[in-house]
């Protein structure tokens, strides 16, 4: 057998798998941990776009799920538009504003971009939760906004049991992985990999590379505010300090930078692997320690920046690779999907 169709069998398997949990798992806790999980595998799989493939370094992301949230929120609660309607709305909304942001913050380097992005996204928490009202729109400021839960059903994006919950995140976030696999192997992608590590290399040779790292900065953005949409309706409740805070922001951009920024796999496996720590950490030391969990995720950030780089995708492949060559042979062995 191949290695290509090792590594397409075994994604099926976990498909399959992923999508068998609420057949097996009944309790509700359970799945909102397994929702939540896969919410921030998908956010982290949006930032990947432009904080992975592009070379640049965003810390202002939670502006684009606060941006999706309140779109879609204030939309649906105030003009009776369909939550899903107000979920593409919001994306494009992001999308502009993220190319807004980005043209001038792209010539940027290094440390002053990122001062840049956490500026913006300051600046849109700062701004919503000191405003009541815009015009016609009710934002209600730091009190934030809530769903009541009068109707629901799918045409209203909202649900009493949390498998419907589950299985839309799960398709969200297969969709996003599948875009992102395709990317990377695009004239896109190229592009972007080729900017993101020499820039003035890849413009000698005619590369636009402002323009290949704005494209993907839309699509992260539109992507990262679907997820406020989702977030929103999961929760019925959205206030500044959570949707648009500077943890939501490094969160996302640590998780990828653990698991390994730049790869198809390592989003994932960076919420595989820290989600769990940090929901334990709120569970147990929320009320004594407060922002624990980020403690936590710059230890081992550092630890991994030091000892792996790349992330730890990389020696977690080398392992898949040996096992796949130790039970099916030389000709099973070859690179991860």
């Amino acid at each position: 057998m191949t290695p290509k169709k090792i590594n397409n069998c075994a994604l099926v398997l976990i498909v399959l798998i992923a999508f068998g949990v609420p057949l097996v798992v009944r309790s509700a806790t359970y799945l909102h941990i397994l929702i939540l999980l896969y919410m921030y595998a998908y956010l982290t799989t949006s930032w990947n776009l432009v904080g992975g493939f592009a070379g640049v370094l965003p810390l202002g992301h939670a502006a684009f799920v606060g941006i999706g949230a309140y779109t879609s929120t204030i939309l649906s609660l105030q003009y009776g538009v369909s939550p899903w309607l107000g979920m593409i709305i919001g994306g494009l909304l992001a999308a502009i504003v993220g190319v807004i942001i980005g043209k001038p913050t792209f010539k940027m380097r290094g440390a002053y971009f990122a001062l840049a992005t956490i500026a913006f996204g300051e600046g849109i928490r700062v701004l919503i939760e000191n405003i009541d009202y815009l015009g016609p729109l009710n934002f209600n400021g730091p009190r934030g906004l809530q769903i009541p839960p009068l109707d629901t059903g799918l045409s209203r994006f909202m649900f009493e049991a949390k498998e419907p919950y589950y299985y839309i995140i799960l398709v969200m976030l297969v969709a996003v992985l599948a875009l992102t696999y395709f990317i990377s192997r695009s004239k896109l992608g190229f592009y972007l990999n080729a900017g993101g590590e020499e820039p003035e290399a890849a413009m000698a040779l005619g590369v636009n590379v402002a323009r290949a790292k704005l494209i993907a900065m839309a699509m992260s953005c539109f992507l990262t505010a679907l997820a406020g949409t989702f977030w929103a309706q999961l929760t019925l409740y959205i206030h500044p300090k959570s949707i648009i805070s500077l943890d939501l922001s490094f969160e996302i951009a640590f998780i990828a930078l653990i698991g390994g920024r730049g790869s198809i796999a390592g989003p994932v496996l960076g919420a595989l692997l820290l989600r769990p720590v940090s929901d334990f950490s709120r569970i147990y030391f929320g009320d004594t320690v407060p922002g624990l969990h980020l403690i936590i995720f710059g230890v081992v950030l550092i630890v991994v920046m030091i000892y792996q780089p790349r992330g730890l995708q990389e020696p977690l492949t080398r392992a898949y690779n040996r096992l796949i060559h130790r039970f099916f042979g030389p000709q099973g062995s070859g690179r991860a999907a």
